[in-house]
């Protein structure tokens, strides 16, 4: 093998494992993310009034806010949770994001999605003070992931629409697969899991876990 081949070889395997070094020390922040729905315009007059306008509460990353307002969800056996956080802005489709444990109280089958990705996802109706929404799709289990802006993603030798593990390196040593990264120059360091995986883990919102291989 000639001289060049072999200089080739070794630089690409040595970025291979550098790559590896910096995910498997890269250390995030956790965000556990409640139950909560995303409105259209339309859907926002429906509930609160004609010509409601949304009203920030905490601002969230890559422009998205915890609105004031709340509503209640309801399933298909009339099951209901109430004082449900709708978030901002609006969107162009509405969508309720709950947890599995969230999905057997109300009775609905809930897939586990992406966010965004609702088509053929559960049906189910959302409740506000002036009047009704129901949804013949858009309640899904939001699938676990982690936001980074481009500098953490080059820190972290990761690209967008990567899948990397992260374990949480407590009592429980709780590993979650299959963690998707989303890059974007709005976003905060942060992983999101739900409600549901946060207890399995003993995990609270600002506790740190490790990206690993």
């Amino acid at each position: 093998m000639e001289a060049n081949q072999m200089e080739q070889i070794t630089r690409m395997v040595m970025e291979i494992m550098a790559g590896r070094e910096r995910t498997d020390g890269y250390m995030v922040p956790v965000g556990v993310s409640a139950r909560h729905v995303h409105l259209t315009q339309e859907h926002v007059e429906a509930l609160f009034g004609p010509g409601y306008q949304l009203t920030r509460k905490k601002e969230l990353m890559g422009g998205q806010f915890a609105a004031n307002e709340q509503v209640t969800i309801v399933g298909l056996k009339l099951r209901a949770i109430e004082n449900v956080r709708v978030l901002g802005p609006v969107r162009k489709a509405s969508q309720v994001e709950i947890s599995a444990t969230d999905a057997m109280k109300l009775g609905v089958k809930a897939p586990l999605r992406e966010s965004g990705d609702t088509a053929a996802s559960a049906p189910i109706a959302i409740v506000g003070p002036r009047g009704v929404v129901y949804l013949k799709e858009g309640c899904i289990i939001a699938k676990r992931h982690i936001h980074m802006s481009p500098k953490d993603a080059l820190q972290a030798g990761v690209k967008d629409g990567d899948y990397v593990s992260v374990k949480a390196e407590n009592e429980r040593g709780t590993v979650f697969d299959h963690v998707k990264i989303r890059v974007d120059e709005s976003f905060t360091l942060e992983m999101h899991i739900d409600t549901d995986e946060a207890n399995a883990g003993q995990i609270r919102t600002g506790d740190v876990v490790r990206m690993i291989r």
